[in-house]
């Protein structure tokens, strides 16, 4: 096993260059969901130059590569990667910014699939030393709502041949580089997008007797709604219901006949999550009609719970230690937060875990989906190691 360990550590040394320029290379031009077609061919044409055989145009920017050890059909392990960016303006100063105006990769999905692809020619070098198949997803579409996974998953990524687990990695700018992060169980929260259109009667301003005021209404239903998370839902079940957008296009002097709300709802529970929408729905309409209008609510669904499977997240956690120091494998809190891998986690057994990416010396420290997020790029030698060690030991230990 040391002899393994060892052979990994030093292809993850000589490949990290490598694996750094990739990155910057995605860097510079990211591609927002479902538009990743230069993204995507670059990707066919490392993968090529690894010898890796894949298929191109699943869930339409998507990649599947496949690694073939002995006895290929034994097991299999799938590695996913997501590979969109968002709309963010750049606030980095770095020669590999973003040349692409309002494009940006701030949630790190440049440092997923540069680590794929390092783990890949890592993994390709190594194949002789494990039996079973290990098959690379390079997914679209994780920031854009119904998601890549979701549509992949439809495409049969998880069949021919069939995935036994699962695994991701996400880089976390709370935990130092060299670090990783895991949770057993429920990790991420389900989401869904909430849109109220509060109807009333419009009119002058200066003779709100004469109306029916949406505003007003909404301003209730806004504060009524607090009472899903403050006096419904239990204390165990961690819960968040929250409004951004709030419009009603009036004037200083005119009451609209409408005004709208966008939220969002997160928590742990299907269940729950099933009953807060429910609550949702009869309080915003009970609001408004008692106050004389009346309120459409529309929810939609979004990504379910990341449910990490136990035996294999805490399987993925011990042999994190045996490649990296016991000190530096933390246990994580849940996480509001959510992510389109959690289909798979629904589909198959998962582990989704975090990678530390924090450098306070070199002021690595912005959030995700910050126009100033970075990481220390000595984190990707600790991804393409540590994902390749995970694979082999899942392989031979299933």
């Amino acid at each position: 096993m040391e002899n393994l360990k060892k052979h990994i550590q030093n292809l993850a040394s000589a490949f990290h260059r490598e694996v750094v320029q990739i990155r910057r290379h995605i860097h510079q031009y990211p591609e927002l969901a479902f538009e990743e077609y230069k993204t995507s061919e670059y990707i066919s044409q490392k993968l090529t130059e690894y010898g890796i055989k894949h298929q191109t145009g699943v869930a339409k920017t998507g990649i599947v590569g496949f690694i073939e050890g002995k006895n290929p059909n034994s097991y299999v392990v799938g590695l996913r990667a997501d590979i969109d960016a968002l709309p963010i303006q750049e606030g980095n100063t770095h020669d590999f910014v973003s040349k692409n105006k309002g494009k940006m990769h701030a949630c790190g999905h440049d440092a997923h699939t540069a680590s794929l692809l390092g783990t890949a020619k890592i993994l390709n070098e190594l194949k002789d030393n494990f039996e079973g198949t290990v098959k690379l997803i390079f997914q679209p579409s994780e920031e854009q709502f119904p998601g890549g996974a979701k549509m992949m998953i439809e495409e049969g990524v998880l069949k021919n041949p069939k995935v036994n687990v699962i695994l991701g990695q996400h880089v976390y700018p709370q935990l130092e580089v060299g670090e990783v992060g895991m949770k057993s169980g429920y990790y991420m929260a389900s989401t869904d997008e909430i849109y109220l259109t509060v109807k009333g009667r419009g009119g002058h301003g200066a003779l709100p007797e004469q109306n029916v005021d949406p505003v007003l209404i909404a301003s209730h239903v806004v504060v009524a709604l607090q009472q899903v998370v403050s006096r419904i839902a239990a204390p165990s079940m961690p819960t968040v219901l929250s409004f951004g957008r709030f419009i009603a296009e009036g004037q200083t002097n005119i009451i609209p006949d409408e005004a709208k709300l966008d939220g969002i709802l997160r928590t742990f529970d299907e269940t729950w999550r099933e009953e807060a929408q429910k609550r949702i729905t009869r309080i915003a309409k009970g609001v408004a009609e008692s106050m004389g209008g009346y309120c459409d609510v529309f929810i939609d669904n979004g990504y379910p719970v990341l449910d990490n499977d136990e035996e294999v997240t805490e399987k993925s956690r011990q042999y994190a230690k045996q490649m990296l120091d016991t000190e530096k494998v933390h246990e994580l809190d849940y996480r509001m937060t959510a992510e389109d891998f959690a289909y798979y986690s629904h589909k198959i057994p998962a582990c989704f875990y975090r990678l530390g990416v924090r450098n306070e010396h070199k002021d690595i420290t912005a959030g995700l989906h910050s126009p100033r997020f970075d990481l220390d790029e000595e984190s990707l030698k600790t991804a393409i190691e540590l994902m390749s060690w995970l694979t082999i030991q899942h392989l031979k230990n299933h």
